[in-house]
């Protein structure tokens, strides 16, 4: 499925007129074959990204430029033409104002277009792409084990948070989605292929396990996502990527969509996406006026304590580390302190990190203590505060990291504790991330830390994070279930697959 490139960033030449064997061999700014929906038209130099070639970042390849003209922005959902369910759907949901990456893309890719989207993560992103693929679904079943769309993305978290927001509108236009990820029941995840799923939603090992095993096919696959593809590239997947996309059938849709496009998904980008809408916001643009980014020079012996009355904070909070074994110790500290704390981490099953982020999310919870795998995909709201206990050491880490803060419009602050040896490295890293933060010299128990950052002095008294209780079995239950009943939660396969991905 290499096709043929159409777009002039890639194609070697090019003359007025001339046509490409890209999608259907079409001719240069020609509607794309297969495609529904009328022609596009608009204003090629609208100021939303369209049209032009946006300048590359730091890092950053150069976005390819529109050559069809995009359709223009909308201002309302009910301008789309999408089915009925699907704006009550909207409206329930409480949903009434697109966001800006919405307002964009939607117009282009209901009408079939690919589109390669990069808005920092909270901007709309999900929906974006979903209300997209759900309405062109729309009256279409899908065969056994034949999924009609696909959504990549790199975690399972992510995964999760995919299917909870789709879920809602699916429901309302009748399609069926299931979600594939490692770390659970693989013959669940196969009996629900099985049985029809419209939209898949999956992480590239897993899939590619299910489709060895025979469980699964894409070549009726019309419509495809990548959802943070970077960050795909970033842990090694970009082979299955590859492999998973060369199977879906040829002249689909294909969508991208991410907080940053780096050189990593050139790749992507040359071989699967044809003539894209592009819409591109950068990264840190859109945390300026309602995210607050603060570098707190901290000394090394003082930092522990530190750390310790930032987490005492009323409202909840994420601590970044760097590794598996400092998120497990600071929360041991944290729990011993009196501080509602959890650890997340990828040495978690996958029943532990769901359930962690459940208590997280609920308030049971108040300081989530997590390496990377937190960094992206996971959505809570009013979360204010994002503490880098580690600094980072990738621009991208730090953006992603405080992506959890300061979603859909809300404010937060993204906390940096630096010590002494780790300023000059930091300075750079925030001028390559394109942020400026303010720097403050701060120590444990002063008022400046608990001006900046809310922190306090914890109770002292130790508290223990207990799970959820599943209900005993009543008295007089049947033996055989109370057999199923106490086997783990494992359903009838009697086993959890607890691969990574």
């Amino acid at each position: 499925m290499n096709r043929t490139r159409t777009n002039d960033r890639y194609a070697r030449t090019r003359g007025a007129g001339s046509s490409a064997s890209g999608r259907g061999g079409r001719r240069f700014g020609a509607p794309a074959s297969g495609r529904s929906g009328a022609p596009a038209r608009g204003n090629g130099s609208r100021s939303n990204g369209y049209g032009r070639r946006p300048s590359a970042p730091q890092g950053e390849f150069a976005l390819p430029k529109t050559i069809t003209p995009a359709l223009p922005a909308v201002e309302t959902f009910a301008e789309l033409g999408m089915p009925a369910e699907l704006l009550a759907a909207l409206g329930r949901e409480g949903v009434t104002v697109p966001f800006p990456i919405q307002a964009a893309t939607l117009p282009n890719t209901l009408a079939g277009r690919d589109a390669l989207g990069r808005g920092r993560t909270g901007s709309g992103k999900t929906l974006a792409f979903g209300l997209a693929l759900l309405s062109r679904l729309t009256g279409r079943r899908a065969e056994p084990k034949q999924p009609l769309a696909l959504v990549l993305v790199p975690t399972r978290e992510l995964a999760q948070q995919v299917t909870d927001a789709l879920t809602p509108y699916a429901r309302s236009v009748r399609l069926r989605v299931a979600t594939v990820v490692g770390g659970m029941s693989i013959a669940r995840q196969a009996g629900a292929l099985r049985g029809g799923a419209e939209v898949v939603v999956a992480t590239p090992g897993r899939l590619k396990d299910l489709i060895d095993r025979g469980d699964c096919r894409l070549n009726q696959v019309d419509i495809t996502v990548l959802d943070e593809a970077d960050q795909m590239a970033d842990m090694g997947f970009m082979p299955q990527v590859v492999t998973l996309l060369d199977q879906v059938r040829s002249g689909g849709q294909r969508m991208l969509f991410s907080a940053t496009l780096d050189r990593n998904v050139d790749l992507l980008v040359r071989r699967y996406l044809t003539d894209p809408v592009v819409h591109s916001v950068d990264p840190s643009a859109g945390a300026v006026t309602t995210m607050e980014h603060h570098v707190l020079h901290v000394r090394a012996a003082d930092k522990h304590r530190a750390t310790t009355e930032i987490a005492a904070r009323d409202g909840r909070v994420i601590m970044f580390l760097d590794t598996k074994h400092a998120v497990d110790l600071l929360t041991k500290h944290l729990l011993s302190s009196g501080v509602r704390a959890a650890a997340l981490h990828g040495g978690k099953s996958q029943p532990q990190r769901t359930r962690t982020l459940a208590q997280f999310k609920e308030g049971h919870v108040t300081v989530l203590v997590a390496t990377n795998v937190a960094a992206r995909g996971i959505h809570v709201d009013q979360l204010d505060l994002v503490v880098n206990v580690d600094p980072p050491t990738d621009p991208k880490d730090y953006l992603h990291r405080g992506g959890r803060t300061a979603r859909a419009g809300e404010s937060g602050s993204v906390v940096t504790l630096v010590t002494p040896d780790q300023r000059r490295s930091m300075t750079r890293l925030m001028a390559d991330a394109g942020v400026s933060a303010q720097t403050t010299e701060v120590r444990s128990g002063e008022a400046e830390l608990s001006r900046i950052t809310g922190a306090q002095a914890p109770s002292g008294v130790p508290v223990v994070i207990r799970a959820p209780v599943t209900e005993r079995p009543k008295r007089g239950a049947s033996s055989a279930a109370r057999g199923r009943r106490g086997r783990g939660g494992r359903g009838q396969t009697g086993r959890t697959d607890r691969s990574a991905a």
